[in-house]
């Protein structure tokens, strides 16, 4: 397989993230489904946290196998674990500083005066003040998805990394099974970027985006992969994915539980994860 029709193959299983994207654009959802949708993409999240970290593991333990045998230095197995640590707490608490950052600070407003009229209680600053509050929390939802969309890239990326070795490798058969897997186990993430969003309606162009972000490092990974192959790099992309993954799904739980519907939204996190290792067992399948 040349490196052009890696890469083309590499895009291939990236682009069907636009599969569940455009769901954000859909109105009128009744809150008890948008509930659902968000643990829903919190059930996906949770199966990519699993799957990146247990790839993760496994290089460090690889590599403490290979000096158990006396094929490595006990330093190497040490620089790994560094490099684990130091990409999942970037991954998690980076995040964290960069949004406490972003975000303006909000005040809690003050109850309304019971009995008085609409008039008299709702003044043109309040309403300004309440206009300006709804679009500082539809910022702050975009900003989430997006977040999440960076998580995904990040998966992604090693995800196209494992297809370029393996089409360097001239082990067609996987290099294929790993696209077709891919890609069907990416046509669930946009579902997991939009579904936090709640009763934000995000544009087109900011969809096209967070499909890029998310999707686009698929594509990368795979030019990469098919030129190098580095334990540390795609270690350092699993650190940074979990991390960030985990991140937001605790974003997520914390924002969906003032909503209620627990029970509900417990079934579709349950769905969520269960689809995500229903599709990752079509790459199990193929002898990744």
């Amino acid at each position: 397989m040349s490196f052009l029709e890696t890469t083309l193959l590499g895009a291939i299983a990236g682009v069907t993230i636009f599969i569940g994207l455009p769901v954000g654009r859909v109105q009128r959802i009744d809150e008890r489904i948008r509930v659902g949708l968000a643990m829903f993409s919190a059930g996906i999240l949770a199966f990519i946290f699993m799957d990146v970290t247990g790839h993760a593991e496994s290089i460090v333990a690889a590599t403490l196998s290979q000096f158990k045998h006396g094929h490595t230095s006990f330093v190497h197995v040490l620089w790994l674990f560094a490099l684990l640590a130091a990409g999942f707490i970037l991954g998690t608490t980076g995040i964290a500083a960069t949004e406490r950052r972003l975000m303006p600070a909000r005040r809690t407003p003050a109850p309304s005066i019971a009995g008085g009229a609409i008039g008299s209680v709702i003044s043109p600053e309040e309403t300004a003040r309440l206009h300006a509050e709804g679009a500082a929390v539809r910022a702050t939802a975009l900003r989430t998805g997006m977040t999440i969309a960076v998580a995904i890239g990040l998966h992604n990326f090693s995800e196209g990394l494992a297809i370029g070795v393996s089409a360097r490798a001239g082990e067609i058969g996987l290099a294929t099974v790993l696209i077709i897997g891919f890609a069907l186990h990416n046509a669930t993430e946009g579902f997991g970027i939009v579904g936090p969003l709640g009763g934000v309606r995000p544009s087109w162009r900011w969809l096209g985006l967070a499909g890029l972000v998310g999707g686009g490092p698929t594509f990368l990974g795979a030019m990469v992969g098919f030129q190098v192959h580095s334990n540390p790099l795609e270690l350092a992309f699993y650190a940074l994915a979990g991390g960030a993954i985990l991140y937001v799904i605790g974003e997520i739980w914390g924002a969906m539980r003032r909503y209620g519907h627990r029970e509900f939204g417990l079934y579709l996190l349950a769905a969520g994860f269960l689809l995500g290792v229903a599709t990752d067992l079509v790459v199990t399948y193929g002898g990744a």
